[in-house]
């Protein structure tokens, strides 16, 4: 059997010139879609073991097929494969390398399927497994945090509203609010499994086929529950894409955020954290600097996650069905989103090895700005059979009288409580203490040390 000596592409036949090269240059997906080797060749076997079985190929065919597609595999493993973006993709570059292993009968592999359903298939496949490289890098980070947060449980700070002193609450508290964010980050990534489970393989270009395929078939062996069940739809539908992107870009916002926490907590003018050597960089002009450069890459790196998922929402904003070229982008939008993320979850994790509580300026933080007025105010509910609204009132009262004497609640003395509630005794006092002020904070979720602790064992316990 002779060589297929063709050089050009498939559609030549019917397209007579060659396509400009300019085109050939700029619109050649090869570059990007590469990555995708893997997927492809697999869902390349899938696909002919099933012509095999119902009969559309013969035994020595799917053999010889399967055959030069383990051989194209290794080339490509092994760095020998020759990528050429006159074939446009990895697709065609596969298909044309493997009529130079084995000849015409390469020309079977395409029965019954089209790259429309091909790219779908590999592309889905790709993104299960990012899916699941995401949730095991989100573990890993969660484990981190948690490690923190068991060591700082009776670490006393701040908690702000407006970044204004709120209430005092446990740094591991703080901390495990991390720890829900990026367990919410897991669970919306394992939420698109569901969406992933579709099969595309086997609509074809649009309308399915004529030949006797079996796509439940395919849809075990490449680890989908079933086939899709629109071919139109099927051609057409990118949400899978929009879903990663939307989950990644979310996963971003979270790091974003923890990192715009953590570079002001390390300003001078708060000193709450001190990062380590390894994570900051320094001044081409100041000496004294040790700048958080790297928790300014994770915050702004968030901007161009959003512009990979706009990008795709606004590409198919105005798309009637079925395929189009426009849904090239689909693979260099989430390709660069998720190197980017995940790029961004190690770097997040290696900084939070790397930070350390300033415990003392923590205190001394959190005795400032009367962060204990509320405790004030729920005492003399529970003990006065007051509204609260009443208690509000009178524990505003309390801290202008405390502003008035340049003193801090704790400061004051019985005399000057009973000034706004006469009926107050020395138990009163206690409310002002830090530690039982958080403490109190028993319900469900809140900030006692005694709910912080059981938080940090369940969560251990689900991340084993």
């Amino acid at each position: 059997m002779t060589k297929n000596k063709n050089n050009r592409a498939i559609w030549n036949t019917r397209i007579k010139k060659n396509i400009s090269n300019l085109y050939q240059d700029i619109g050649s997906s090869i570059d990007i879609d590469k990555r995708l080797y893997k997927e492809d060749i697999a869902g390349s076997k899938a696909h002919v073991e099933m012509l095999f079985k119902q009969k559309i190929i013969s035994f020595k065919v799917k053999n010889k097929i399967i055959y030069g597609l383990d051989k194209i595999e290794k080339e490509i493993t092994k760095k020998k494969f020759i990528f050429n973006k006159k074939y446009e993709d990895i697709h065609m570059n596969i298909e044309k390398r493997l009529f130079e292993v084995i000849g015409d009968e390469a020309g079977y592999i395409h029965t019954a399927r089209s790259r429309n359903d091909q790219v779908i298939t590999d592309f889905k496949i790709w993104i299960k497994n990012a899916t699941l490289e995401m949730e095991m890098n989100l573990t890993k980070i969660m484990k981190s945090i948690l490690k923190i947060a068991e060591k700082n449980v009776e670490v006393i700070m701040p908690g702000f509203t407006h970044l204004k002193n709120a209430q005092a609450v446990s740094f591991g508290h703080y901390l495990m609010a991390y720890v829900e964010m990026f367990n919410r980050d897991k669970k919306r990534f394992i939420n698109n499994l569901e969406n992933l489970s579709e099969s595309p393989l086997g609509v074809s270009a649009l309308t399915g086929t004529s030949f006797n395929i079996d796509r439940n078939y395919t849809s075990k062996k490449l680890g989908f529950k079933n086939p899709t069940n629109n071919s139109i739809d099927t051609v057409s539908d990118r949400d899978f894409v929009l879903d990663y992107l939307f989950s990644t870009s979310v996963c971003a916002m979270h790091i974003s955020r923890i990192a715009e926490e953590l570079i002001i907590w390390n300003s001078d003018a708060f000193s709450l954290v001190k990062l380590n050597d390894k994570i900051v960089t320094g001044s081409s002009i100041m000496p004294q600097k040790k700048n958080p450069d790297l928790l300014e890459y994770l915050r702004g790196k968030s901007g161009s996650i959003y512009g990979d998922l706009f990008g795709m929402f606004t590409i198919m904003k105005g798309l009637p069905l079925s395929y189009f070229k426009d849904l090239q982008d689909d693979k260099k939008f989430v390709f660069s989103a998720h190197d980017t993320i995940i790029n961004c979850l190690k770097l997040l994790d290696e900084i939070i090895k790397h930070i350390s509580p300033n415990r003392k300026k923590m205190l001394e933080l959190a005795n400032m700005g009367h962060i204990t007025a509320t405790d004030f105010a729920d005492y003399l509910v529970k003990n006065f059979s007051m509204s609260f609204r009443e208690a509000y009132k009178k524990t505003s009262s309390l801290v202008n009288l405390a502003e008035k004497s340049g003193k801090k609640l704790e400061e004051l003395n019985i005399n000057q409580l009973k000034k706004i509630q006469p009926r107050l005794s020395e138990d009163a006092l206690k409310v002002f203490n830090l530690k039982n002020s958080v403490n109190s904070k028993k319900s469900f979720g809140g900030t006692s040390f005694g709910n912080v602790k059981k938080m940090i064992s369940k969560y251990k316990k689900k991340l084993k």
